[in-house]
């Protein structure tokens, strides 16, 4: 073997050897990027049709939730909607009273809401001097709070005294439970079935702004 065919020789396997090693490179950089594409497809998936987290920006549900608190919401447990149309694909269960719901805001669509349901479809609500009548019976509602003793007559504020007024088919009557604290179907009318996003279940996680302090008792916490 002269010098030149075996220089040939080794610069051939030098080649097939960069070679592989490149195809090595471009397989894995294949596999990565596939699987980041199926993690957010995923990723989207959950968000869209399982469950997906929200943070409470205000106090309208104390004491159940306090503004700070990070909630997981169930999407699926009311059905699987078709996105941004908001139509029911697949029919799975229906909100019950005192279930906690996130919706799209009647007035304005983009902002999402959360509230407790009072008065599902077919029931009549009404409201005496704070305290609430369904079907004329008044309810047994322990997570409604009030922090403030005067009672507005219903002719000025419909917070303290209200209807009475039937629930239409489709829709659902709201409230906070902070009762003297919250805008809800008292002022702005009914939560349409097709605007309510899930059912929130769980606190994941808790902080308080004011003291710049995690609320580590609050984590985990399942709501009722």
């Amino acid at each position: 073997m002269n010098k030149k065919t075996g220089s040939k020789r080794k610069a051939d396997k030098t080649d097939r050897v960069d070679s592989q090693k490149e195809s090595r490179k471009k397989g894995k950089l294949r596999e990565n990027i596939e699987a980041i594409v199926i993690a957010v497809i995923l990723a989207l998936f959950i968000r869209t049709f399982v469950v997906q987290a929200f943070k409470i920006p205000s106090g309208s549900m104390k004491p159940t939730l306090k503004i700070g608190d990070h909630i997981l919401v169930n999407k699926f447990i009311y059905g699987v909607k078709l996105p941004f149309v908001r139509t029911t694909l697949i029919p799975v269960g229906e909100p019950e009273r005192g279930d906690i719901i996130v919706f799209k805001y009647p007035e304005q669509p983009d902002k999402d809401f959360i509230k407790r349901v009072i008065g599902v479809p077919g029931d009549t609500v009404q409201i005496k001097e704070k305290r609430v009548f369904i079907n004329g019976q008044p309810a047994n509602q322990h997570y409604g709070v009030h922090t403030d003793q005067n009672i507005i007559p219903g002719q000025v504020n419909h917070r303290d005294n209200f209807g009475p007024k039937t629930v239409p088919e489709g829709a659902y009557f709201v409230m906070g439970d902070n009762r003297d604290n919250s805008y809800d179907s008292r002022f702005w009318g009914f939560v349409e079935q097709s605007a309510i996003k899930g059912e929130a279940f769980i606190i994941y996680w808790s902080w308080d702004s004011e003291d710049f302090d995690v609320r580590w008792g609050r984590i985990g916490t399942l709501l009722e």
